[in-house]
């Protein structure tokens, strides 16, 4: 029975690791294929940028939607549901995605997609978290995120040999077949346990009726904004800093590659050090910190050639991967029947806040600089999150069979 118990468990580590791994694969792939695609559609010049940025943020908005849906739903319903309809919707929407022929065909995809891809991870982290034992879920929750994230490697290798729509069709091709692993994987015992019984689940609503509860679950959040603003804004748009830097040959596709194998390298190396050294908190403040320093390097001291500054783009992502703890921060904070809905809005809330990030970005530019703008934003996001990390309870170990008094 125990060896049957260990079959499922490492079932359920793959398929939510192989999950993320499609999941990434698609988010990532519209940065990579942005020049590209918007090319091929007629996009010219500065609108390039600027269309890039509006796509982006209408990705990022679904995301903002579709975590507050599937959150609900995953606490609501259960976490394996939410697995099955988030690959569904993104699968199709990113087949789609293919046949685009103008930019607002282009818009309308991708916050569909956005919606969709919102679901994948908060599920899977959620469900790792409640099936594994307090001392070694955290082994569970970095693999999936270290594995996932290699989704991100594999789209800039597609992207690199394949035209862009095609991209797109092995994206929703992958998912689809993925569906067929997820027969048998089985539900949460700690969800079944409250399933039956009279407690709220999955209410939104309740996350903001406690202000002790609200400052947690902000605090959540911040945290990894410093994260997606480096993948969001210096990463995506690699190729106007490298341009601004006096730096040639920069593709942002290699600049999105790099970081990701650096992501994969942090998540594995952030989530490995939290179970060793016992703490969440620590790691998370240590990462933040050197990538405190590495945007600093990476916007003023990074013009000696595309080689040294695909190298800082490795590194920013090796700084960035403390995402496996921070998710997994995320999910240890709340109680059973408000976990899903923490754990997938968090993340999509901090993607999400490429959005602000990007237009404050942008209504910097203008006045001073591409450079400055960006440091200016980097800084704030910094700050926030250092404050907010320094002030959330240590996870490491607590039991997570209990449910939040609302």
């Amino acid at each position: 029975m125990q060896e049957s118990g260990s079959r499922n468990i490492s079932a359920i580590v793959v398929v939510a690791a192989l999950g993320y791994f499609v999941d990434i694969y698609d988010l990532i792939l519209f940065s990579i294929v942005r020049i590209a695609s918007l090319k091929s559609l007629g996009v010219t010049g500065d609108e390039l940028l600027s269309d890039g940025v509006l796509l982006l943020n209408m990705q990022m908005a679904g995301m903002l939607v579709g975590g507050i849906i599937w959150g609900i739903l995953g606490d609501k319903r259960g976490r394996i549901s939410v697995l099955f309809g988030s690959i569904i919707m993104y699968s199709i929407a990113n087949i789609l995605n293919g046949f685009v022929q103008d930019v607002p065909q282009y818009a309308v995809l991708r916050v569909i997609a956005g919606i969709g891809l919102a679901g994948e991870l908060g599920a899977g982290i959620t469900l790792v978290s409640e099936v594994m034992s307090k001392e070694s879920r955290g082994y569970g929750t970095t693999l999936v995120a270290t594995i996932g994230i290699l989704g991100a490697v594999a789209a800039a290798l597609v992207a690199d040999f394949f035209e862009w729509r095609t991209a797109y069709f092995v994206g929703g091709g992958l998912g689809l077949l993925l569906l067929v692993l997820r027969i048998g994987v089985y539900e949460s015992g700690m969800f079944k346990n409250i399933q039956s019984d009279n407690i709220s689940r999955g209410q939104f609503q309740h996350l903001f009726t406690s202000w002790s509860r609200f400052l947690k679950y902000l605090k959540c959040i911040l945290i990894g904004a410093p994260l997606w603003f480096v993948v969001g804004v210096l990463i995506t748009f690699s190729d106007a800093f490298a341009k601004k830097l006096g730096v040639e040959g920069v593709i942002p596709a290699k600049s999105v590659m790099f970081c990701y194998i650096g992501l994969a390298i942090g998540d594995l190396l952030s989530g490995y050090l939290s179970q060793v050294l016992k703490t969440r908190k620590k790691i998370i403040l240590s990462f933040i910190t050197i990538t405190n320093i590495l945007i600093i390097v990476y916007l003023f001291f990074n013009h000696f050639g595309s080689f040294y500054f695909y190298s800082i783009c490795l590194l920013l992502g090796i700084s960035c991967g403390y995402w496996a703890v921070f998710v997994t921060n995320a999910s240890e904070q709340f109680g059973t029947n408000l976990r899903a809905t923490v754990t997938t809005t968090v993340p999509n809330f901090v993607r999400g806040s490429v959005v602000p990030l990007t237009l404050l970005f942008q209504f910097l530019n203008p006045s001073i600089g591409i450079i400055y703008s960006a440091a200016i934003v980097a800084g704030i996001s910094l700050i926030f999150a250092y404050i907010s990390a320094a002030r959330l309870e240590e996870t490491y170990g607590k039991e997570l069979d209990y449910i939040e008094m609302i």
